[in-house]
């Protein structure tokens, strides 16, 4: 019987694809520069159009404006053969469950291991600002140490894909 890949999983030959939840991602410039670096595709995924490079390799894919229409884009298209970049965890736990690669703009993972802890911070802290009636910070301020440590993740994750 011939060795092949079943009809779900994408050929480990294929080409790399980066999916990026670009409505709130700093980090799309150095995305697509590391893109072309190591010849992966990318997607960028929103609901309104973003300027994009000039480049075979980089999309723009606009979906319509409806809740959670660009999640459900990159959930479906994530597979083994996908980088997802997004800070939305209930999109990176879709995209794991699909076998993709998983980053935050700001470098950190969301693994298997990960995503249960990061799925219960989020429902406490969403309780706790709901008992606070509007009152509260929000994320820190996005730093170029941020972009530094995002920069060498996506490297790893890129080369640990080859």
């Amino acid at each position: 019987m011939p060795d092949s890949v079943p009809d779900h999983m994408p050929d480990p030959t294929s080409p790399v694809t980066i999916l990026i939840d670009a409505d709130a991602c700093p980090v799309k410039d150095e995305i697509y520069r590391v893109a072309e670096r190591y010849r992966a595709g990318v997607r960028v995924v929103s609901n309104a159009p973003f300027r994009i490079p000039d480049s075979p390799r980089i999309k723009r894919v606009v979906v319509s404006d409806s809740f959670d229409a660009a999640d459900d884009w990159i959930a479906e298209n994530a597979n083994a053969r996908s980088v997802v970049i997004t800070a939305d965890i209930l999109l990176a736990d879709r995209c794991l469950k699909a076998g993709a690669r998983v980053l935050k703009h700001n470098g950190e993972a969301f693994t298997a291991a990960s995503i249960g802890g990061a799925i219960a911070t989020r429902a406490i802290m969403a309780d706790l600002r709901a008992g606070m009636d509007g009152v509260g910070g929000g994320p820190a301020p996005f730093s170029k140490a941020d972009r530094s440590r995002f920069l060498q993740a996506l490297d790893r994750v890129l080369v640990g894909m080859g």
